[in-house]
């Protein structure tokens, strides 16, 4: 039997919340476990948002279960809660990258508009005389 240790969704829509479980591998995401080991809550702050059975972890990873790639996440955020604090400083500098990468190119897209549009008006009134003298020179023609 291949038993697997991974997340089963409990919770509403847009505020999920998971169990760990041990299950075999073959059954549905939330079909019936063996065990549950913990608990996961995206939704609560960094120090309460895990709940995990470290004992009885290690009792199914010594029996040859499998753990998901975030259930491995979630065991070193169990461990050593500080990663979870590092994750999130990074993740919060990487997003006020973005926004400063956005608001420079945008910058710089209203500096570009303005630019194009004032030699666009200037040929323009380039063209308006150039239109009008060969139709002077008709009317002298047919005089």
């Amino acid at each position: 039997m291949m038993v697997r240790v991974r997340l089963s969704r409990g919770g509403v829509r847009k505020k999920p919340y998971y169990h760990i479980v041990v299950i075999d591998k073959r059954d549905k995401r939330d079909g019936k476990c063996l065990e549950r080991i913990g608990s996961y809550d995206p939704m609560l702050e960094s120090e309460h948002r895990i709940k995990l059975d470290i004992e009885r972890l290690e009792y199914w990873i010594s029996k040859g279960a499998q753990l998901s790639n975030r259930v491995k996440l979630l065991q070193s955020y169990s461990m050593d809660p500080e990663n979870i604090n590092k994750r999130a400083a990074i993740k919060t500098k990487e997003l006020e990258k973005n926004k400063a990468r956005k608001a420079k190119k945008a910058k710089e897209a209203k500096a570009e508009e303005p630019a194009k549009e004032e030699p666009a008006k200037e040929e323009a009134k380039a063209e308006e005389p150039a239109k009008e003298e060969p139709a002077k020179e008709e009317a002298k023609a047919e005089e």
